[in-house]
């Protein structure tokens, strides 16, 4: 089992040596959801500073597999309508306001992605 370098990326904040580590920890514990991960990109983006709402964190994480790209992603929109609750499996719960949360729960969405698409190689989806 490979243990890939995840590629990270900040955005609108400093850098973070234990924000990278965690991201890299998390980063090696989806090899156990599939070992043929090929690359790793993290973007970890604080927005502009809204004194009302604080500081919101938000993670794009774009995983490479054979065949296929597997992204993670919330944008934040001003509108709420049904195309983006159905596109709602492939986001994170974000905005999150601690960049550990925002992390954890970005990684959780793309595990489930990532057991989807090894069920789907290995033909083990259900019969209807």
């Amino acid at each position: 089992m490979m243990i890939l370098p995840a590629q990270v990326t900040f955005r609108n904040m400093d850098a973070s040596a234990a924000v990278a580590t965690r991201i890299q920890e998390e980063t090696n514990n989806l090899n156990k959801y599939f070992d043929r991960i090929t690359s790793c990109r993290v973007i970890v983006e604080a927005p502009h500073r809204h004194h009302q709402r604080g500081g919101q964190f938000h993670i794009r994480i774009e995983l490479r597999v054979p065949g296929k790209e597997l992204i993670v992603a919330h944008e934040p929109t001003l509108n709420h309508d049904k195309q983006s609750e159905w596109h709602k499996h492939l986001e994170s719960e974000a905005p999150h306001k601690d960049v550990y949360v925002a992390i954890r729960d970005g990684f959780n969405a793309m595990q489930r992605q990532l057991r989807d698409y090894a069920h789907c190689l290995r033909h083990d989806v259900k019969k209807h």
